[in-house]
């Protein structure tokens, strides 16, 4: 067999590289890697992979693959700045790129009778072969037709890149990779497949007078299928805040558009192909549903991922957070060691990437359901600067503040979550707390119009109808308080005044609760025991 590209000839049957009539001094190692990524040359390959298939699975250092894959590109007359030949993607591992134009001149045909050795077996794939989702960000497209407008919708493509990056469950392929695609729009799955990506965000941007009009779509590779698409119409008074609205909106979008096809993707895989990434995955599809088995099944998929890959930290984030809910939407009873385990899974999580915003977050519920408010408030704080652009960490912090009587500067947050992800899986979350953080401040009319649409989210847990009703306790609405009341009994059968005492112990003002109880109380909702 020999493979022919860019000048030269490599003979596997004489394990001969040459470049024209001259032969080139190869390593066997490097002879090994540069055939490996020949016969692989539609994919990109993993490090774990290489070290599996070309070291035998031995211990090899990130130094020493580095060497040896730069003296491969010196042998074929690549670089590591050009990258003509053999392409590192940002990490997801090396693919050969370059034009193949013979790699089927076989060597003469085996003589009849004559045994042949048996093919070596193929080496098990190593776990987390596809990982984390890789996301390209195409070069926006400035639709105006004056050049000298490229500054802004390169501007655009640069912060999506950037912010982006700041979700640390994302692969993220950098700006010099993906602007080398400018002008060359087509079949996704085609640039999926230059790139290493699994999805591909591309967009338009167009002045329309003093208004700037910006399109963008989000693509999966694997079937080329458009995800979402967008149109934002902004004026320009100062573009640049224009810039980083528009920026931070899309980003938003994105994250939860690539968290659900991520999930989809995972329940059409065998169970017996999982990894520990898919484990997590369809763990978190199960965790934004609203049943007591769910949220156990979650747990049970996010602790077998962590026994798959004990570096995962984005299971314990999860994890220390679907261990949290159990005791305040379902049925485990609120108890310290629960709560002690919550926050030791939380912490660890930080521990393996404190980068991580949605880490943060979750270990600061996870504190605060252990009533260590200073710190949970410091955790939100830090997960917000971390990621301004995740809308679930808005919400923590403005409903850990609302705790702490600070109803006035919680709001905000609540409409900052709102505003940035408006279609997210935990929406109602947002309105949720919300409207508890109104009925703290005894703003009841808020309080039960936020609630009202909050139940209307799918999955919409029980507690949002819980704070409709508390609310409506304490206004004169008989008709509308029947009907809150009987939709909430519908929904959770056995709710209480004590039930909501027990499961509300986290709320750190006993005046708060006194308030919230008193709403139940006289909205006739059943004592308890």
């Amino acid at each position: 067999m020999r493979y022919r590209f860019d000048g030269h000839v490599l003979d596997l049957d004489r394990r001969e590289l040459r470049r024209g009539d001259e032969a080139v001094a190869v390593e066997p190692q490097v002879f090994d890697l540069l055939v490996y990524l020949l016969d692989n040359r539609e994919r990109v390959i993993g490090k774990d992979e290489l070290i599996a298939t070309v070291w035998g699975g031995r211990i090899v250092s990130d130094s020493t693959l580095a060497s040896r894959i730069n003296a491969a590109r010196k042998a074929v007359g690549d670089s590591g700045e050009s990258q003509r030949l053999i392409r590192t993607y940002a990490r997801r591992g090396v693919r050969f790129v370059g034009d193949v134009l013979d790699a089927s001149a076989a060597s003469a045909p085996p003589a009849p009778g004559v045994p042949q050795p048996e093919a070596p077996p193929q080496a098990p794939l190593p776990p987390h072969q596809r990982g984390k989702p890789c996301v390209a960000v195409l070069p926006f497209v400035n639709l105006g037709g004056d050049p000298e407008q490229d500054y802004f919708s390169d501007g655009i493509t640069e912060d999506i890149i950037t912010e982006l990056s700041r979700n640390r469950s994302l692969v993220v392929i950098a700006r010099n990779s993906t602007f080398a695609f400018r002008g060359n729009g087509g079949d996704v799955r085609r640039i999926g497949r230059d790139l290493g990506a699994d999805y591909i965000v591309e967009g338009s941007v167009r002045r329309l007078g003093p208004n700037l009009r910006i399109t963008v779509q989000l693509a999966e590779t694997e079937g080329g299928q458009q995800l979402w698409a967008e149109r934002y119409d902004r004026g320009l008074q100062d573009i640049f805040d224009v810039q980083d609205d528009i920026t931070r909106t899309i980003v938003a979008r994105i994250d939860p558009e690539v968290g659900i096809a991520e999930q989809q993707r995972s329940t059409r895989k065998p169970r017996q192909a999982f990894d520990a990434w898919d484990f997590f995955r369809l763990g978190t599809k199960l965790f934004y549903k609203a049943t007591a088995e769910d949220n156990r099944e979650a747990q049970r998929l996010f602790r077998q991922a962590i026994a798959l890959d004990p570096e995962l930290a984005q299971a314990y984030g999860f994890l220390s957070y679907a261990i949290v809910l159990s005791m305040i939407y379902f049925d485990v009873d609120p108890d310290e060691t629960k709560l002690g385990e919550a926050v030791a899974i939380g912490r660890k999580a930080v521990e393996l990437d404190d980068r991580d915003a949605q880490n943060r977050f979750m270990y600061g519920r996870a504190l605060l359901a252990h009533g260590d408010y200073d710190d949970a408030i410091a955790e939100l704080e830090a997960a917000v600067a971390l990621n301004p652009s995740l809308a679930v960490v808005y919400c923590g912090l403005g409903d850990s503040l609302a705790y702490e009587g600070r109803v006035g500067e919680a709001i905000p947050h609540f409409e900052a979550a709102i505003a940035l992800s408006p279609h997210d899986p935990l929406r109602w979350a947002f309105m949720s707390y919300r409207a508890l953080a109104h009925l703290f401040a005894r703003e009841f009319d808020e309080a039960a119009a936020w609630a009202q649409k909050a139940t209307r989210v799918p999955n919409c847990h029980f507690w949002a109808f819980a704070h409709r009703v508390a609310a409506l306790g304490h206004l004169s609405r008989k008709a509308e308080l029947e009907a809150a009341v009987a939709e909430l009994l519908r929904v959770k059968p056995d709710f209480s005044q004590a039930f909501a005492r027990e499961r509300l112990f986290y709320v750190k003002d006993p005046q708060q609760l006194a308030v919230y109880v008193d709403g139940l109380g006289k909205a006739g909702v059943p004592r308890g025991t």
